[in-house]
């Protein structure tokens, strides 16, 4: 049986963000916002970084919630989901996000944007659609303030990712943009105007090493 990761702040480090120990729902959670630098640019490296990983193939499963801060502008989706294979100046990594509030309208466009995958620094959600790049974005079913959770399968430069243990993935990705050979952190992302909340996070690792 894996154990779930302590959620704790002194088991992660703030990339471009605030952390914070919360508790939701009676469970012990950690709280992500995104930094005040990059408060408003998209498809940043925003996230809580886990100590001591070095991920390459396997398993990330997270729950997560979003909820709007006070000052998102309206443009804000409850931008929510994890970082993987980060480097160490957390200046390139791959990424899966749920926009939660594109599930709670009927406007079609909207919904078909319900999650993204985005390899940074250079393969964001608007390079993708600037260049008319499709496979990238898929409709979810989860909107804001309720727990999801993702299951990400990792492996060399395929992935998959399943919410709330639907049959089939809620997304493919074939080819994903660092290549077969990255690996590196896992993190915990979230984009503007989020307060995002995460626990019960298990990885399970088909090589390199485990978390120390």
């Amino acid at each position: 049986m894996i154990e779930p990761i302590s959620m704790a702040t002194t088991n992660w480090r703030a990339v471009n963000a605030t952390i914070e120990d919360a508790l939701i729902d009676g469970a012990p959670a950690l709280r992500v916002v995104k930094g005040e630098e990059k408060r408003m640019r998209f498809d940043e490296n925003t996230y809580a970084r886990l100590a001591d990983m070095d991920f390459h193939n396997g398993t990330i499963e997270i729950s997560m919630l979003s909820r709007l801060l006070p000052d998102a502008p309206d443009f804000a989706r409850g931008f929510i989901g994890i970082a993987f294979r980060a480097n160490e100046g957390d200046s390139e990594f791959e990424s899966f996000y749920i926009r939660p509030t594109n599930a709670m309208t009927d406007d079609p466009v909207r919904r078909a944007h319900g999650c993204q995958y985005f390899s940074y620094p250079g393969y964001t959600f608007a390079y993708f659609r600037e260049y008319g790049i499709g496979g990238y974005e898929a409709p979810i079913e989860s909107g804001l303030d309720e727990w999801v959770r993702l299951k990400a399968v990792i492996r060399d430069d395929r992935a998959e990712f399943t919410l709330n243990g639907a049959k089939e993935p809620t997304l493919v990705v074939n080819g994903l943009k660092h290549g077969k050979d990255a690996h590196g952190g896992v993190g915990l992302f979230v984009d503007i105007g989020t307060e995002g909340f995460f626990k019960d996070l298990r990885i399970t690792q088909e090589d390199r090493g485990a978390v120390k």
